[in-house]
């Protein structure tokens, strides 16, 4: 018998991950079973299996069917066998095209056992049986979609634990703290917070022989193929470091859905809109307090040079805070040294003030020492004031912003509006349900429907109206926020940039003013005005009058020099 007249056949086996929880019917198994006593009853030389498991219907880019459709380019098999025709894939236009263009004008004889499918037979019933294999594929992406929502919703973490965590023994939708990475992680912010680059950051890592995020999960958390093990670094370099400073999942915040798949077909993802994300905050342990998190971000991207351990360098602790109020450029620290006087001659000046820009910052200038007073009194001033004067100032904020009523009895307002408007949505669900049981008539649904739905929009317009609460209820927790870290000190004796940071947002300094116009200081001791602007963490900006007194300081402007 001559070898082109066997029938040489090719079994191709396919799971997905989503179908393997549907128990054993469509096992790679049970395929196997099924092909092999096919071949066994119809003659034919089964040369080979190819097996795609863990692999969507909805592409044909797998391994395991590229493989076969080599070999069958070279002539090792002429036939082609799967279960049905959903194992070859459930994309409609690429299925169709393979078992009723591809194969038979390469003279491949293709079976789907199942949905008695035969290229060499009349198939009436295909192009409905690969419609219907579609429409599982897109039924089954909108399950997974839903069920992936509702997770994310409830703030179960549904990815792969990020570096510095673990999922939780007793529940796997949530975050723990990983015993071997968790202080790594602390670590990291620690240096940041310091002042520490990114880059100085994962040198010092290197060096002490930290094993990096992605060949951690290749050697003691995950599995991976052997090429993806192969693309893991030894080495951390600073993007690394800087992704793990900007995740809020530290804060013990799950922050999902930041990408998506361009359709259920594709592989290909493309980023999420920020306020499509879907945020859920306090689901697992920090790692990281708010503070050391803000400040780590306040630092990062500038980091500490080497300059700034020489003793004649003026370190500012206003680097990045202190702007000026014209151009919003930050303030560079400036002066001279006169008779070995530094600290007398310190101040920070705009550094936009070159007159080859356009329309340059002039006279935005303050002297360093005088600022810090003036922040160093500001502060101690709110960390003196009593429960009783922290009330105060609440409700004149939340006068200025138009919430008059109580924020905790807006709350209860929109909590009960919003139970009531969820219980009518049931009732109607139960009214639409009792009239296809036929327990009620059309006329008496119809009724009952109008007025619930009437009874809706009047409490979603009342709803709507409570808007302010949710203001309200922010500057409330804004101004304790604020206050819960005030009452960590008690009295500032000497300002330094960790307690600057803890407390302030932003500085905006405005230009010297100067009496009866006068526009540039006559004598070395004449007094000016200038604005001082201070905005806090969560409450912004408290002062009604920035404009201060200040007194004259010995200055020479023409023998500025950058510190």
């Amino acid at each position: 018998m001559r070898t082109d007249k066997l029938t040489l056949g090719f079994a191709y086996l396919r799971l997905s991950n989503e179908e393997a929880q549907g128990g054993e019917s469509s096992s790679i198994t049970n395929q196997r079973m099924i092909v092999q006593n096919y071949c066994k009853q119809n003659g034919i030389t089964l040369v080979r299996e190819f097996v795609d498991d863990g692999y969507s219907g909805g592409n044909f880019d797998r391994p395991a069917f590229q493989e076969m459709m080599r070999q069958l380019e070279q002539g090792k098999a002429n036939t082609v066998i799967t279960k049905d025709l959903s194992r070859l894939g459930r994309d409609m236009r690429e299925a169709s095209y393979y078992a009723e263009q591809f194969f038979p004008e390469h003279g491949i004889h293709y079976i789907a056992i199942g949905d008695n499918f035969d290229t060499e037979r009349e198939n009436i019933m295909a192009p409905f049986l690969f419609a219907m294999n579609e429409v599982y594929l897109r039924d089954g992406s909108r399950k997974v979609k839903d069920v992936l929502r509702g997770k994310r919703e409830s703030g179960q973490y549904c990815a792969c634990p990020p570096y510095g965590y673990r999922k939780d023994r007793e529940d796997k939708h949530r975050l723990a703290p990983d015993e071997q990475t968790a202080p790594v992680v602390q670590r990291i912010f620690e240096r940041a917070a310091r002042g520490d680059s990114s880059r100085k950051i994962a040198l010092d890592l290197n060096a002490d022989g930290i094993i990096p995020p992605l060949k951690y999960r290749v050697l003691y958390r995950d599995e991976f193929s052997r090429e993806g093990a192969a693309r893991a670094s030894d080495v951390w370099n600073y993007t690394t470091v800087k992704r793990i400073l900007k995740n809020p999942v530290y804060l013990g915040h799950t922050l999902l859905g930041k990408s998506k798949k361009v359709s259920v077909k594709s592989k290909k993802k493309v980023p999420v809109p920020r306020d499509d994300w879907a945020v859920t905050e306090n689901t697992h342990p920090p790692l990281v307090t708010k503070q050391l998190y803000e400040r780590a971000q306040q630092n990062l991207g500038r980091g500490s040079r080497d300059y700034r351990a020489y003793d004649q360098v003026r370190k500012s602790i206003f680097s990045g805070v202190a702007v000026c109020a014209k151009c919003g450029y930050s303030l560079c620290s400036c002066g001279t040294v006169y008779k070995g006087e530094r600290e007398k001659y310190w101040y920070l000046s705009c550094t936009h003030q070159r007159q080859d820009i356009a329309e340059p910052c002039t006279g935005v200038r303050v002297r360093y020492a005088d600022l810090v007073e003036v922040v160093r009194q500001e502060l101690n001033s709110l960390l003196a004031l009593t429960d009783k004067q922290v009330n105060k100032l609440v409700k004149e904020a939340l006068r200025q912003a138009g919430a008059t009523e109580n924020p905790k009895v807006l709350r209860q307002r929109r909590e009960k509006i919003e139970a009531r408007i969820a219980t009518i949505d049931k009732i109607v669900t139960k009214l639409y349900t009792d009239n296809a049981a036929g327990d009620l008539d059309d006329a008496r649904l119809r009724r009952m429907v109008a007025d619930l739905e009437k009874e809706s929009v009047g409490l979603q317009a009342t709803l709507d109206s409570l808007a302010v609460s949710r203001s309200a209820v922010e500057i409330e927790s804004s101004y304790d926020n604020f206050f819960s870290l005030a009452r960590a000190y008690t009295q500032i004796q000497e300002l330094d940039r960790e307690t600057l940071l803890t407390f302030v947002e932003r500085i905006e300094v405005g230009p010297k003013e100067y009496p009866d116009g006068i526009v540039k200081a006559t004598h070395r001791n004449q007094p000016y005005r200038q604005s001082i602007r201070i905005f806090y963490k969560f409450i912004g900006e408290m002062a009604a009058e920035p404009v201060r007194e200040l007194p004259q300081a010995v200055e020479n402007e023409a023998n500025d020099t950058p510190a």
